[in-house]
């Protein structure tokens, strides 16, 4: 696929996708003869992986360390898991972060809903 193709299927700029070939987040890409890059499906599974990891708010660096480590071989394994473990660990305090946000808001507006209904603001549960 052409560099067009894909930035139109994963709606991600050319310069997003010349910039994570270019920092390592996600390896090298094909080029035709003609010097053109040419996205295998393989490449455009770690494209996924990147827009997936980094819509979740998974840091570049990370990610970056994950192509590096998967590019060194088998021998990397326990390191790719470990460095998935953490992002998740990471991930699932974030997740829980905004669980309170949420319950609070949901009160928020539950206590306005009720003051429309009654007229009076009360924010006693």
């Amino acid at each position: 696929m052409t560099i067009t193709e894909v930035s139109k299927k994963y709606d991600i700029s050319q310069d997003t996708l010349r910039y994570y070939e270019r920092i390592g987040l996600i390896p090298a890409v094909n080029r035709t003869k003609g010097g053109n890059r040419d996205y295998t499906e393989e490449s455009c599974g770690w494209i996924e992986l990147a827009k997936c990891m980094r819509s979740a708010g998974i840091p570049i660096e990370a990610l970056i360390e994950y192509c590096a480590l998967t590019q060194q071989g088998e021998e990397t394994i326990t390191a790719r898991k470990e460095l998935l473990v953490e992002e998740r660990r990471k991930l699932l305090e974030k997740m829980e972060d905004m669980q309170k946000t949420m319950d609070k808001l949901n009160y928020k507006i539950d206590r306005y809903e009720k003051a429309e209904i009654t007229g009076v603001l009360s924010w006693d549960k």
